[in-house]
């Protein structure tokens, strides 16, 4: 009989005091602060400039072609710059594939937030982002809406159809997502086990103290 599967990788931590302080970075996270992240322009910036002055909520993609990973950004761009701006709150994609793909993954996402890439993978391999598909792992994102069968071939086909046979990223590679700052502090860590097992947007929204955000397109009932 097959092993049930395991639990997400899933944990909220600095969201309480500790002996009347902050909970601080986990050494990984520590190291993680230091390494280079890549805007649309080439510029590098260290990684705690993301979050080191306001909470920010970070999400690692898979990569630029994976089209789970465009349907989770392009209902990523659907959130109002007004709820973050409220909030406090930074929303950043990060990606691991050159630069240069970032303005044309915005173009065809319709995403306007923060992007930047870690061409190296150094961050994903720090924070323990897998690589490969988990086994006996049954999980659905609420947003994406292609079938596995469809989808691969849509991805085949951009990397076969841009300037470069290029899968913008290691294939392989899975992402995660994290609540952080400012400062030190961590509020949510998930790395995610598959292509869909991405944490729905809502959830993280929710957990940094961001306005949800209706992706059904049907009318809100509303108890009064």
């Amino acid at each position: 009989m097959a092993a049930p599967a395991a639990p997400a990788v899933t944990r909220q931590v600095g969201s309480a005091r500790c002996g009347g302080q902050r909970r601080q970075l986990p050494g990984e996270l520590r190291e993680a602060s230091r390494c280079p992240v890549v805007d649309a322009d080439g510029r590098s910036v260290p990684f705690e400039a993301l979050y080191g002055e306001q909470k920010a909520i970070v999400l690692f993609v898979r990569n630029f072609l994976c089209y789970t990973c465009k349907e989770y950004v392009e209902d990523l761009a659907k959130v109002p710059k007004a709820f973050l701006q409220e909030a406090n709150v930074r929303l950043i994609v990060i990606g691991q594939s050159s630069y240069h793909h970032i303005k044309p993954f915005c173009s065809l996402t319709g995403y306007t937030h923060e992007m930047y890439v870690d061409p190296q993978r150094e961050i994903y391999k720090i924070l323990g982002m897998k690589r490969g598909e988990g086994n006996n792992v049954s999980v659905q994102s609420p947003h994406v809406k292609s079938n596995t069968l469809l989808g691969s071939i849509r991805s085949v086909w951009r990397a076969m159809t841009g300037p470069a046979f290029d899968f913008q990223g290691d294939p392989a590679q899975q992402g995660g997502a994290l609540i952080l700052g400012p400062g030190n502090e961590v509020h949510f860590l998930h790395l995610d086990k598959n292509r869909l097992d991405h944490v729905p947007i809502n959830t993280v929204l929710q957990l940094a103290g961001v306005k949800t955000v209706n992706f059904t397109h049907k009318p809100q009932i509303i108890d009064i």
